[in-house]
């Protein structure tokens, strides 16, 4: 049965092409309207606002986030899309941040960041902070004020993971709304239609927080103690050595990354929860139980939808789609979350699912290096947030920002 087509959108089947306004509210409010249209129209469109390929199926987005033939690296020559024209005298210090940023390089480069990086984020390591992350759930719903309105953004959703990761980089956690504020401005240049301000107040960030950490930096050369950033320091691989100019990408990446999404994701996942109606704590009754909602929690609702990636050769990316060196091409996360080839029944909330799976962390070199910290945190989280207070409720109905390719809510006011 063909989908009656969104009135925000126009398709043109012959050439594939999609109109769509990205800040239409009534796609970045509901975007899987949009996505189910597409899925039973054309998997992959020419999205003009953006100006390069989509791709939404869920097989396709798994096999091209894998595929070598792409990359994150500005091939050379090929002018950067996030400029906002050809001058970018006005971005040297957020270009020198993602000059040396593990997410922006391809090996053998990105292959030795992240192999000193992850030593941090195994498994085992982030198991670690388990009474941590708990016990902040804690302080933070023993705050709430009983009878009274609260959003738990603000509350609960942000100071869990910005507190965490700057334990981790051992930065004081006071410093955690000026971290916040860096990281949202710098987070802005990856927005459709960015502006001249928007770049200004990015540069400014990158160069303040690049200074900030060059400091702490400083300090941890002569104090070392068991934090990221003396780890990153004292790091080798084969007798290499982050420079410090990798140690503050690093630094800046982890802390803006280790909180961005998992903060809308915490978000969108009260929403869905709350959304299912009855006792939340049905989902949260065995640790197997709370670790498949979080996972159907990110399934269903995830926090980036888009992920680009560069063309290093030209070819034929899916039939009659070929790409140049140099072009960029879009991984819709979200919608391949919600693929009808990969799920049964894809708009509903199931965590007890049989295919329960997503690509809401990527995949190949580039999957998120903080999945197994942002995991423990979101089953900690929830958990403790809905057995503390199982009569949650919305205060008012939540609106999504207008922020896409990023899917979080302005605010989330609930009561108990």
């Amino acid at each position: 049965m063909t989908k009656l087509t969104p009135p925000y959108l126009a398709f043109d089947p012959a050439i594939r092409h999609l109109r769509l306004d990205p800040h239409e509210p009534a796609f970045f409010q509901d975007p899987y309207e949009a996505y189910a249209f597409l899925h039973g129209t054309s998997n992959a469109s020419f999205w003009e606002e953006f100006g390069f390929w989509c791709f939404g199926g869920f097989d396709d987005v798994n096999r091209l986030l894998r595929d070598r033939r792409f990359g994150r690296q500005n091939p050379a020559g090929v002018p950067d899309r996030r400029g906002v024209g050809q001058d970018r005298s006005h971005l040297k210090a957020f270009d020198g941040i993602e000059a040396n940023s593990m997410l922006e390089l391809e090996p053998p480069v990105h292959t030795r960041l992240r192999t000193l990086v992850n030593r941090a984020f195994v498994s085992r390591q982030v198991e670690r902070l388990r009474p941590r992350v708990e016990a902040l759930a804690n302080e933070l719903i023993d705050r709430f004020e009983q009878g009274k309105a609260v959003d738990l953004l603000p509350a609960f959703a942000a100071p869990l993971p910005i507190t965490i990761i700057a334990e981790m980089l051992g930065v004081p956690v006071e410093m955690g709304p000026q971290l916040l504020d860096w990281s949202h401005q710098m987070v802005a240049m990856y927005m459709h239609s960015r502006t001249r301000e928007t770049e200004e107040t990015a540069n400014r960030a990158a160069g303040d927080f690049a200074d900030f950490l060059r400091g702490h930096i400083t300090e941890r050369r002569k104090n070392p103690g068991d934090d990221l950033l003396s780890l990153l320091i004292s790091a080798q691989e084969d007798g290499q050595k982050l420079s410090e100019d990798e140690m503050v990408s690093s630094a800046i990446l982890l802390l803006n990354a280790g909180h961005e999404a998992t903060v809308h994701q915490t978000g969108n996942a009260v929403r869905s929860i709350l959304a299912q109606g009855g006792d939340p704590r049905r989902f949260f009754s065995s640790p197997e139980a709370t670790a498949a909602t979080v996972e159907e929690c990110l399934r269903f609702d995830a926090p980036l939808h888009m992920f680009t990636r560069y063309a290093y050769q030209e070819f034929e990316v899916a039939p009659g789609i070929v790409v140049q060196p140099g072009q960029t091409i879009g991984l819709l996360l979200g919608m391949a979350n919600h693929d009808p080839r990969a799920f049964a029944e894809p708009l509903a909330f199931n965590p007890d699912r049989a295919d329960q799976k997503n690509v809401s962390f990527g995949a190949g070199i580039h999957f998120c290096i903080g999945a197994p910290l942002a995991r423990l945190e979101l089953q900690l989280s929830l958990k403790t947030l809905f057995d503390r207070q199982p009569k949650l409720h919305l205060a008012e109905q939540p609106r999504f920002r207008d922020t896409y390719h990023f899917h979080g809510l302005e605010t989330l006011a609930v009561g108990f």
